[in-house]
């Protein structure tokens, strides 16, 4: 897959990288810090610049997010109310859970889109949820922009100071992303072991 995301960013420059970008954050295998760390290296040997390369990276990035988004409207709290009222017994799980956590993302929503677009995988499926509790769009859009200009910013910058060595960053990038999900699953489980209890309780 790499041979084929650099091959497209050498012949379409701008737009590919604008394309591949878009893509990722609908298709997250597609992996954004190869298109970004051999972008910013192409800035090293080509006519793209820096500031190109991240401004195209940001509007496919941010467009991608607003596809999500939409995607999460459409599978509103009414939607999962229906489905916890087919399987919420199977999935343990009631209504007053799904308002629970969707009151959650109404106040730390904002932040949460911010910072999770730090992290790969998660940074894409995160518009989901967004869209799922009715986020207000432009605070959205505002929160989302923001944190992936600095994403990439950081990622193409690396890059083209580190020229040909760019698939080092790559590889950093591979060991940051296993860190970033195991304190994600740390937190995952914790978060089940407490809501498990706290449901046997009741």
């Amino acid at each position: 897959m790499e041979n084929w995301l650099i091959e497209i960013i050498d012949k379409f420059g701008y737009a590919g990288i604008f394309l591949l970008i878009a893509l990722e954050n609908i298709f997250p295998p597609i992996p954004s810090e190869v298109i970004l760390t051999f972008g910013g290296f192409v800035t090293t040997t080509s006519g793209l610049s820096i500031t190109g390369v991240v401004i195209a990276a940001t509007l496919g990035s941010v467009i991608g997010a607003i596809a999500l988004y939409g995607l999460g409207r459409l599978l509103d709290v009414e939607r999962m109310e229906k489905i916890v009222d087919k399987w919420g017994h199977i999935l343990r799980l009631t209504k007053e859970d799904i308002h629970k956590a969707d009151a959650w993302f109404d106040k730390y929503g904002y932040w949460s889109v911010f910072f999770c677009r730090f992290v790969p995988l998660i940074r894409s499926l995160i518009s989901i949820p967004a869209g799922m509790s009715n986020m207000k769009f432009i605070p959205f859009l505002i929160f989302t922009t923001a944190g992936t200009f600095i994403w990439n910013i950081v990622l193409v910058n690396l890059s083209a100071q580190v020229g040909e060595s760019w698939e080092d960053i790559v590889a950093y990038m591979d060991i940051y992303s296993n860190i970033a999900y195991a304190v994600i699953a740390v937190f995952v489980i914790a978060f089940l072991v407490y809501f498990i209890k706290k449901k046997k309780k009741s």
